[in-house]
């Protein structure tokens, strides 16, 4: 089975007619991107992108051949035409499947924003779930699959081929993987790709991150094709200034996968408002779904824990809504689940505090060996890790010099810390203004 991508952007396109911003001017020659619609086998076309007769013929198809036009969402940009010859588009409703004569066979199924999914096997057994903009599907549980058809959980294998709007709704990917739908041998196409992202290397950057990637339009996939998308790092730090984008980049990291598990090292400071508003933008902005731990404890949850310890875990833990287990949200093993750590200043803040390194007396008598002892630890913990890992930390060497010998020593001591936990990292990024520049990896 094979699907030519007519287009692979928003429904108003890419660039959006008459739209000033920087990603619109730029986007241009491959990355310039017609509203997304689909040609499977030449037989079967999921949505309509302006002009498709001749989006088909610039990749080589013709449309002779269609024999059902699906459509996966109330359609929001430019006026579509239906080519004369082609049936009249239709929608199928949430859990109906259409066998067509040539051997496909399309189950729609729900998603939660109005529109459907479409999933599409071939007569070879071939899979792909379609998913419409902004859609994630409706109805997927504990290891459930996507909703509307028969088959119970573990009914069926991965698919071989997903297309969805990985940049506007990761947790969608993130919900899939969950569920068993994608594994490490689906191939994830973005598609509906809109002007939020800037195009080029940095859309392929983040859909890399994502464990997905972009195709030009008019390009042909075939579905259960292997596709090599770029290694995910197992271990990356994300260092950054004050209000840089460090812990959005670090978070958008991570975003597509399921079971984060956030490491907040900050803990609560009675009293301090700007602090409080600080905690709680963050876990506005995190996903719902992930499990934060608030503590300074780091080697446990980087160091393989036995099942008891695993059970210890999920005993300590809460999500974002505050509930812990048995709350309805399932536990995974220890030393599986992605870890979020943010961020080690504020660990070496916490550290330094037990130690008395802020008292020259105290630092001088033994607090220099106490703190490397522990920021060994630390760092001996991450090269030894099987958990993925994404840690983020403050830069704070290319600024004033501290007026007090206690901050020069901060700033001395995590400096340290930060080079010593990037030479165990196979990606290093640094988030000046909000753009991630690759240092390693």
């Amino acid at each position: 089975m094979d699907v030519t991508l007519l287009g692979t952007g928003a429904p108003q396109g890419l660039p959006r007619p008459g739209c000033p911003c920087a990603a619109c001017a730029t986007a241009v020659g491959d990355e310039a991107r017609a509203a997304t619609a689909l040609l499977v086998d030449g037989a079967l076309m999921i949505d309509l992108t302006p002009g498709p007769a001749f989006a088909a013929a610039r990749a080589g198809r013709s449309l002779a051949g269609v024999r059902q036009v699906l459509l996966s969402h109330p359609h929001d940009g430019p006026v579509m035409e239906v080519p004369a010859g082609l049936p009249q588009p239709a929608r199928v409703a949430d859990g109906r499947e259409l066998a067509l004569l040539d051997g496909h066979r399309v189950r729609a199924t729900a998603v939660d924003v109005p529109g459907t999914g479409y999933e599409i096997s071939g007569a070879d057994g071939e899979r792909l779930l379609y998913l419409p903009p902004g859609a994630a599907p409706a109805g997927l549980g504990n290891g459930s699959r996507p909703a509307g058809g028969d088959e119970g959980p573990g009914g069926a294998p991965p698919y071989d081929l997903v297309l969805l709007d990985v940049l506007a709704r990761p947790d969608a990917l993130a919900r899939l993987r969950a569920s068993g739908a994608v594994d490490a041998a689906t191939d994830v196409v973005a598609v509906h790709l809109d002007h939020g992202v800037p195009p080029g290397p940095e859309l392929h950057r983040r859909l890399a991150a994502a464990g997905a990637r972009a195709v030009a339009d008019g390009s042909t996939l075939l579905v259960g094709e292997f596709h090599a998308v770029p290694d995910l790092p197992r271990r990356t730090l994300v260092l950054g200034g004050a209000r840089s984008g460090k812990s959005v980049e670090a978070e958008r990291r991570l975003a597509a996968f399921p079971d984060v598990v956030y490491v907040a090292t900050g803990g609560t400071r009675d009293g301090d408002e700007d602090w409080a508003q600080r905690v709680s933008l963050h876990r506005e902005r995190r996903p719902s779904s992930w499990r934060t731990v608030e503590t300074c404890d780091l080697v446990p949850l980087l160091a393989p824990a036995p099942e008891k310890e695993a059970t210890a875990e999920h005993a300590a833990w809460r999500d974002e809504e505050g509930h812990g287990p048995g709350a309805g949200h399932p536990g995974r093993p220890a030393g599986v689940s992605p870890l979020l750590i943010d961020c080690l200043a504020l660990w070496l803040t916490h550290v330094m505090d037990e130690v008395g390194a802020w008292d020259d007396a105290t630092w001088e008598a033994g607090g220099r060996q106490a703190l490397r002892k522990r920021t060994d630890a630390l760092v001996a913990a991450v090269r030894e890790t099987h958990r993925p890992v994404v840690a983020v930390s403050n830069e704070v060497g290319s600024g004033v010099v501290p007026a007090t010998a206690a901050g020069r020593r901060f700033r001395d001591e995590l400096g340290r810390l930060n080079a010593a936990f990037a030479a165990e990292c196979e990606q290093v990024l640094l988030v000046v203004a909000g753009q991630a520049l690759a240092l390693r990896g």
